[in-house]
């Protein structure tokens, strides 16, 4: 399962723990940075973090512009008038504070400060040719681990794809990764990034690219989510579990970066391309349908994450731990009340049945797919797809 090698790589600075988002001025002031590009999103600026953090930085005389025209599945179009707005304000750098829909679009502006558009020549692996403007992320969700990661996903509007662009270019410069900007997460939110978090520690460590660095990370991730995400869940004031959450978040961040995503990030792109549906929600009603399919390339590695899970407490022969992974992650989305497909918001039937064979081959185009234990053919994507419904 192990690669013969494996390139790492983080942001040059992580500040993890209660309060780390005050010290995003210190931060700025290594760099000598006088103007900041601050990129979010409306629900951000409403809720309060995007206001304090522009406070933070005026009160110590760096100008911020707010650019918070970005909407959830960030586009083209979000990444294009942020670009605008950071060279018509003479910014140097950028501060995203936000879920992975705000820091993803900031990486992409970022990188093309330096580099030509349009962005989907970028879409692939390791076609940035030169570093961005520096960019501090600071997340607001225990979910995508985008403060660690060198990926970026942004809708292309003209092809309705989302496309997955990955280049160490896109790595943050500083991750300031602060759980209390998740103690005000409702329910449903905290349920869809938590088990999106988990998707990332499993497929980092099940993937045919893990490598002896990525694995702790993934397992670390995996064990936090045990430890934390239905504490969380059911009591969202909970520092302790709060504080794991966001922990195992960005360790899983750090791990699938240099590791990569598999089945379920390939199959979980479409649906949000075609349906607007959350990122984190379609990788969570994935989760157990693309497992039960991919357990048997992989039993030893499934059985370790079913053991961490609590999901064999007997702890039985590897194959029988592997295969009670299945119904463990079913038992979880239960009970953090996350839906079928059939149930998100906004997946019509008719179109859904009309768009499986674009959203397979979609999915396939990706090239996570081909990075999980178990590598699908188009017919049986869309089998999996009909599978979730």
């Amino acid at each position: 399962m192990l690669t013969q090698f494996g390139a790492f790589h983080v942001p040059a600075t992580i500040l993890v723990g209660g309060g780390a988002r005050r010290e995003v001025v210190a931060q700025l002031q290594r760099y000598l940075i006088q103007r900041v590009l601050l990129v979010t999103d409306v629900g951000v600026m409403q809720l309060g973090p995007a206001r304090e953090i522009a406070a933070l930085l005026d009160d110590a005389g760096i100008s911020v512009t707010i650019f918070d025209g970005v909407q959830p599945d960030p586009t083209d179009n979000n990444v294009m008038d942020g670009l605008a707005r950071y060279r018509s304000e003479g910014c140097q750098a950028l501060v995203a504070i936000g879920g992975g829909s705000p820091i993803d679009a900031a990486k992409a502006i970022s990188v093309l400060t330096a580099n030509s558009p349009p962005l989907s020549q970028y879409a692939g692996y390791h076609k940035i040719p030169r570093a961005g403007a520096p960019l501090i992320a600071i997340p607001t969700t225990a979910g995508t681990g985008s403060e660690a990661t060198k990926v970026s996903v942004i809708t292309d509007t003209e092809r309705d794809v989302k496309m997955m662009i990955l280049s160490v270019h896109l790595l943050p410069t500083i991750a300031l990764v602060d759980y209390e900007l998740t103690l005000t997460m409702p329910p449903p939110l905290t349920a869809a990034v938590g088990v999106d978090t988990l998707t990332h520690g499993i497929e980092a460590y099940v993937s045919r690219k893990a490598n002896g660095m990525t694995d702790p990370l993934a397992l670390s991730c995996i064990e936090l989510v045990a430890k934390h995400l239905r504490t969380a869940y059911r009591e969202p004031n909970n520092h302790a579990a709060r504080a794991g959450m966001m922990l195992a978040a960005c360790q899983g961040g750090m791990a699938f970066a240099n590791s990569s995503v598999c089945l379920v990030h390939g199959m979980s792109r479409p649906i949000g391309a075609m349906f607007h549906v959350p990122h984190g929600l379609s990788n969570a009603v994935l989760l157990p349908t693309v497992t039960q399919f991919s357990w048997r390339a992989s039993v030893e590695r499934y059985a370790k994450v079913a053991r961490l899970l609590d999901c064999c407490p007997f702890h039985p022969p590897d194959e029988q731990a592997a295969e009670s992974l299945v119904e463990g992650l079913q038992q979880l989305n239960e009970d953090l009340n996350v839906p079928r497909l059939r149930f998100c918001h906004g997946v019509d039937e008719s179109r859904f049945r009309m768009f499986l064979p674009k959203m397979a081959a979609d999915a396939l185009a990706s090239g996570s797919p081909q990075n999980n234990p178990r590598c699908p053919t188009t017919e049986e994507i869309i089998g999996l797809y009909e599978a979730a419904w």
